[in-house]
């Protein structure tokens, strides 16, 4: 639904759209136990993208100025209405995204999508494999967002300078952090499969499970919201009245 929901936000054009699905968006975060404003931490770090996107369409798309004078006449109106849409999208996507990883365990999705994926094992797909790896990528984010962090502040202390020098410079300078990172994420790697091997896990075969994913009152009300949400924004967008 998450993927369905990431549809609808490319689909949706018009402001009332963008709204219906804020709305959504305001209800389910409500309602899963993460507020609103927490979701909305996400775009922080690409928060400088997003205006510059803003800036750049404004005076790159063509259409009509809003003035005729000074820097308002290279500024059209289609341009910042392209962007904002972008800006509502991009915004729509991370807190999507924020409430799926935030409310889900790695685990769960790893179940979930490995549910979902059943039928493609006739075409002899490693499904199980797949949500897997998935799962894993899904949890060691943080770990090496951590890693990542020790090492900084390692090579800050160390007089490494991070911030002076042209755009090049600086790119060169984070040599010294990506290096380490890169070596600790595959020793993390190589120690996992070890661990995996000797717990004897073959994939797939022969694998149970503790807890069988079912199919509750809770799906059937997200899967008919979900429903009823697509059918309101398509209504919205290609039925013309």
């Amino acid at each position: 639904m998450a993927t369905v929901f990431m549809t609808l936000v490319f689909l949706a054009d018009s402001y009332l759209s963008f709204l219906l699905l804020l709305f959504f968006t305001f209800v389910v975060a409500g309602r899963a136990g993460r507020p609103f404003g927490h979701s909305l931490r996400g775009i922080r770090p690409i928060l400088f993208i997003a205006l510059f996107t803003l800036a750049v369409n404004s005076f790159a798309v063509k259409g009509t100025p809003l003035s005729e004078y000074g820097i308002l006449c290279h500024i059209t109106r289609e341009g910042i209405e392209q962007s904002v849409r972008m800006v509502i999208r991009l915004l729509l996507l991370l807190t999507g995204a924020s409430i799926l990883t935030s409310t889900t365990t790695p685990l769960a999705l790893m179940d979930g999508l490995a549910a979902l994926m059943r039928p493609l094992r006739r075409l002899r797909v490693p499904v199980h494999e797949l949500a897997m790896m998935m799962a894993i990528g899904l949890r060691f984010i943080p770990v090496l967002l951590e890693e990542g962090g020790r090492i900084f502040k390692a090579q800050v202390s160390r007089g490494a300078g991070f911030t002076s020098g042209n755009p090049l410079q600086r790119a060169r300078s984070c040599i010294p952090v990506l290096v380490p990172l890169f070596a600790g994420a595959f020793r993390r790697a190589d120690d996992l499969s070890t661990a995996m091997e000797a717990r004897c896990f073959r994939g797939s075969a022969g694998r149970t499970r503790m807890k069988t994913l079912e199919f509750s009152r809770a799906d059937v009300i997200c899967v008919t919201a979900m429903l009823a949400l697509s059918a309101v924004l398509f209504c919205m967008e290609f039925v013309k009245m």
